[in-house]
């Protein structure tokens, strides 16, 4: 009988800290048109043109990502951007190829090439950077700075949630 009484208190308590389920589905449905958006294709080349850079559309977010979490292996990029290992493998190497990444042995694991971004990469992720800046200006442009602060506040604080 504890042991059902102890559950029930549970219950309850999850009970009352259920959300609206409206407000949960539109924040979903606004989740989705965010993420649909970003990921087309038309977005991209137009980031890749703002920032005049020669970069192939399918290697610019790689090299953002080493940028930002390097030094990182393929199978931890792999991961974060929802793609096969052996795709990114490829893709790595071109960034290799074009100058833009090093790899070398991982301190941890030696079986392991981290990706670091060199001289050459960083230049051109400051250009992705500072087209993004200019694109999101011009898109934002009526937002405040309040709007836009209070936004990076909870957008920062739904990505920590989600990411535990």
């Amino acid at each position: 009988m504890f042991t059902y009484l102890r559950a029930a208190s549970k219950a309850t308590k999850s009970v009352n800290n259920t959300h609206d389920p409206d407000i949960l589905r539109g924040l979903h449905a606004a989740i989705i048109d965010l993420v649909d958006e970003i990921n087309r294709p038309r977005r991209d080349d137009r980031l890749i043109e703002e920032a005049g850079i020669p970069l192939d559309r399918a290697l610019f977010p790689l090299l953002a990502r080493v940028g930002r979490y390097g030094p990182v292996g393929v199978v931890e990029l792999a991961d974060r951007t929802g793609r096969d290992h052996t795709t990114i493998s490829r893709q790595m190497t071109k960034l290799e190829d074009l100058g833009l990444i090093e790899r070398h042995p991982s301190a941890a694991d030696r079986r392991v090439r981290e990706a670091t971004v060199t001289g050459k990469g960083q230049e051109m992720v400051d250009l992705l950077n500072a087209a993004r800046q200019r694109l999101a200006n011009r898109i934002l442009v009526d937002w405040t700075d309040a709007d836009l602060d209070q936004l990076r506040t909870l957008l920062r604080r739904f990505a920590d949630d989600l990411m535990r």
